[in-house]
């Protein structure tokens, strides 16, 4: 992978999952998608935690004022107890933590902040992780560019706009890349996938990054991200015969899809 300038683009998610982290640790620039549509009941203001004395995932959302075709980063937020039932519940799940009591603090003054639009909260919690992890990425916003075009001729934009030679993408994004066009405008393709490693994992959870956060210390924390990524260059004969997992297919790489 030396000497590569590598494209990773993904839109501000809520809690984000490991996998959105584990394809970041060798890169210095993540764009946010924050210009493309807001898709409701998606990743972008829902995902799960670990349930309270080792239960099964607990869903958390953030309420969002509904306007069709609105951008993401213009996405509103409905109603401003979320915050309150959010922490709450992580208190009752990762409370007896040693790790997540590290981490508290900084949790509880940022989920006290007003925030009024989706975007700049998921960039605060995608900025807390980063650092959390040990992961020196800088956040780009694509809205302050803006890329043109849609779905995949606005990946192959981005990445020439920010002197990449190389799209990062996950399983689910196979789907729906053009990948004759990425070909045709010199971009070669990675396949990122996360597989979480630890003994502990919930079956089919697919929790939030804040779980390994929460019980573990950073420096284990890190190792656990990076133990759970695989990443290889695109091989069609065996990546798109792949199935990806129905829970995350349509979540991860929405922007692909929607390109709006």
């Amino acid at each position: 992978m030396t000497g590569r300038r590598v494209l990773v683009a993904q839109q501000p998610a809520y809690l984000p999952w490991p996998g959105y982290f584990a394809r970041l640790v060798d890169v210095e620039e993540m764009v946010l998608l924050d210009h493309v549509q807001f898709a409701e009941r998606g990743r972008q203001h829902r995902n799960r935690v670990r349930g309270p004395a080792g239960g099964g995932p607990v869903r958390l959302t953030v309420p969002v004022r509904r306007r069709f075709g609105q951008p993401l980063r213009e996405a509103r937020i409905a109603d401003p107890r979320w915050a309150r039932r959010h922490l709450t519940t992580l208190r009752h799940s990762y409370g007896g933590s040693p790790a997540f009591a590290r981490w508290l603090p900084r949790l509880s003054a940022l989920y006290a902040r007003p925030f009024t639009h989706l975007a700049e909260l998921n960039e605060a919690l995608v900025a807390l992780h980063l650092e959390a992890f040990g992961l020196d990425v800088r956040l780009v916003r694509s809205s302050t560019l803006p890329p043109t075009g849609a779905k995949t001729v606005m990946l192959a934009n981005l990445a020439h706009r920010r002197g990449a030679d190389t799209v990062r993408v996950g399983v689910g994004a196979l789907n729906y890349l053009d990948l004759p066009l990425l070909a045709d405008a010199g971009l070669r393709v990675q396949v990122a996938r996360w597989d979480d490693p630890r003994p502990d994992r919930i079956p089919g959870g697919h929790l939030a990054a804040l779980d390994i956060l929460a019980r573990h210390e950073p420096g284990s924390a890190r190792a656990v991200l990076e133990a759970g990524a695989s990443l290889h260059d695109l091989d069609p004969d065996r990546d798109l015969n792949l199935d990806p997992d129905p829970d995350l297919a349509s979540d991860l790489d929405p922007a692909v899809r929607s390109g709006a």
